[in-house]
């Protein structure tokens, strides 16, 4: 019979979950990492590493690989990756498609699904979609620990309760998604905002690593949204609604620009006129941006330069604000800024006040439509990668 767990073993136990954690957070975000790497990055000892890394290959988070020859003197440290065992599910419900993928630790996306709607879907629909195409993809989950789905939501997110308050474009009030798509599949399921997310994953995987402070502005069917990394730190806000730059009304630098009598940010820089200069009905980030970088047409071409011109304006405002070392566009948004990235900077430049402005970047997102999967999942790994023993 064991005896009492005193308070130093109950301490002792924690350290060790604080460093198993620290160990699998690194190996997840750089995908790859020497144990000498380990034990320089964590400050911990080599022999506590070594022991941290043998419990984490047991869990089967990790693998260790025999590290490659090299001209250093003494034995080579092995490498630890992610095990590909473990993975989440990635949702993002959009206006015109839902869009289920597979991630595996290190941001590594298994499969992508798109599943396009003639409609906005309900949430009762949305559920229903997401299991039917989970179902569909059992085969790639055979020898997989599933550890939950995540679900990247265009509307604003309670994060006390992941209860979707106002998803406009979808017409969701209100909505307890996150109950459904677990009674649909019978797994675990976690909710945030879709650029929020997108963001967050910029952040860690994407153009952001290694920059604290970042503005990310997300372009889908159902408008903008947006995400800000300050201190290295999402920034939520009291309910988790931080953000929301779609729904600023943005200044006109050029009256003529307007085509709402009173519209918002998303109702002016947006995909469906985008899509309508090109006489498409729809497509992915890919399509749209083929079509919108190869058109010859003048009306196309100067409908995106008025869409720069409007951006411009609210990006200009956002950096005055938050003063952001780097800002990232991505969906559609990243189609308006590779359409003339100078024009753009130079409009931002212009209207920024020149001392906030100094410094700033702006860029496209680098991990394309992976950005919205990656960051679903790192909803669903987040009790993982707060504690993998819990695995055990």
């Amino acid at each position: 019979m064991t005896g009492p767990v005193t308070g130093l073993g109950r301490n002792l136990d924690g350290v060790r979950r604080g460093n198993l954690s620290a160990v699998l957070g690194l190996v997840h975000r750089t995908g790859a990492a020497s144990r000498s790497q380990i034990t320089q990055l964590t400050g911990l000892n080599r022999s506590t590493v070594a022991a941290l890394v043998g419990e984490l290959v047991e869990l089967q988070l990790v693998v260790e690989n025999n590290p490659e020859a090299t001209n250093r003197v003494g034995r080579p440290s092995p490498v630890v990756t992610p095990h590909q065992r473990t993975v989440a599910i990635a949702v993002n419900p959009e206006l015109d498609a839902i869009t289920v993928g597979i991630v595996g630790l290190g941001a590594r996306v298994v499969r992508r699904v798109r599943r396009e709607v003639d409609h906005p879907v309900t949430p009762h629909e949305t559920a229903a979609l997401i299991a039917e195409v989970v179902a569909e993809l059992a085969g790639d989950l055979v020898d997989r620990h599933v550890v939950g789905i995540g679900l990247a939501v265009p509307g604003l997110v309670r994060s006390v309760d992941d209860t979707v308050r106002w998803a406009p474009h979808l017409n969701w009030i209100d909505s307890g998604i996150v109950p459904l798509v677990e009674s649909a599949t019978g797994r675990a399921a976690r909710a945030g905002n879709d650029a929020s997310l997108g963001g967050w994953a910029e952040h860690l995987f994407g153009v952001g690593q290694g920059i604290d402070d970042l503005i990310y502005l997300n372009g889908g069917a159902s408008g903008i949204g947006g995400g800000v990394i300050s201190g290295g730190r999402a920034l939520g806000g009291h309910s988790g609604f931080a953000g929301e730059f779609g729904q600023n009304r943005p200044g006109f630098a050029d009256t003529a620009d307007r085509r709402t009598p009173n519209g918002t940010l998303e109702d002016e820089v947006s995909r469906a006129r985008l899509l309508a200069a090109l006489g498409l009905s729809g497509g992915d980030e890919a399509t749209l941006e083929a079509a919108l970088l190869s058109t010859v047409s003048p009306a196309v071409r100067e409908e995106l330069a008025r869409q720069r011109r409007v951006l411009a304006v609210a990006l200009s405002n956002a950096i005055n604000v938050l003063n952001p070392e780097l800002v990232v566009l991505g969906g559609f948004l990243a189609s308006v800024h590779a359409s003339g990235p100078e024009g753009l900077e130079a409009d931002v430049a212009a209207q920024a006040v020149p001392a906030a402005w100094e410094g700033t970047r702006i860029c496209s997102a680098a991990l394309g439509e992976d950005r919205l999967m990656i960051g679903a999942a790192e909803l669903a790994f987040s009790a993982l990668l707060a504690d993998p023993a819990s695995e055990g």
